[in-house]
């Protein structure tokens, strides 16, 4: 019995689907330098299948770095649970290390998209604002936790790079040790000086 469009379908999101996790870790590893045969084989799919799906390496390379790109958690959700700046801070840094744990090939892409002289220019555009966006988050975070003693008073564009530096770090970490002893968000939190890094 022939298959249905649907099975069909279902079939060919599946084999894009295994593509682009394959080539989320060559390009995490390789940035750009990557190639369409390495993917190929590590989605254990033919040369031409991965055409297929994708023109070439810069058409994957620009999927990959758009989805990551939309999915970077940015703080606004955040801001709006938690009651006081401590604690959204924290609920922000919590998301951002569950997602470097979890996914830590996602910010090593980010970092190619960045780093990368031959990033097109729209994408690295885009990278750089919102890497701004988030810093101007948690920027402002800072200074309102700061106001009520919640935040160490140094310097907030100190602290704001401190912080990311340390997830940047912890993203690399993740990928070459998997198995390494992660640091929770209360550790991370004591780089602010914050009382809510105290918190059970």
């Amino acid at each position: 019995m022939p298959r249905t469009e649907a099975a069909n379908r279902r079939i060919r999101d599946a084999q894009r689907a295994r593509i682009l996790e394959a080539a989320r870790t060559v390009f995490a590893r390789r940035g750009l330098a990557a190639t369409m045969d390495e993917v190929a084989a590590a989605a254990g799919v033919s040369h031409g299948l991965a055409y297929r799906y994708f023109a070439g390496k810069d058409e994957l390379f620009r999927a990959l770095a758009e989805e990551a790109l939309t999915r970077v958690p940015d703080g606004p959700e955040v801001q709006e649970v938690a009651e006081t700046p401590g604690k959204r801070i924290r609920q922000l840094i919590s998301t951002l290390l569950r997602t470097r744990r979890e996914q830590p090939e996602m910010f090593l892409l980010l970092n190619h998209v960045l780093g990368d002289r031959a990033t097109p220019g729209d994408l690295l555009e885009l990278a750089r604002r919102r890497g701004e966006e988030f810093r101007a988050i948690l920027r402002q975070l800072i200074v309102e936790g700061q106001a009520i003693g919640e935040v160490a008073r140094n310097d907030p564009d100190q602290l704001v790079a401190a912080v990311t530096a340390c997830l940047d770090g912890l993203g690399r970490l993740a990928l070459a040790q998997p198995a390494s002893h992660f640091p929770g968000d209360e550790i991370v939190m004591r780089l602010l000086g914050s009382p809510a890094g105290r918190e059970s």
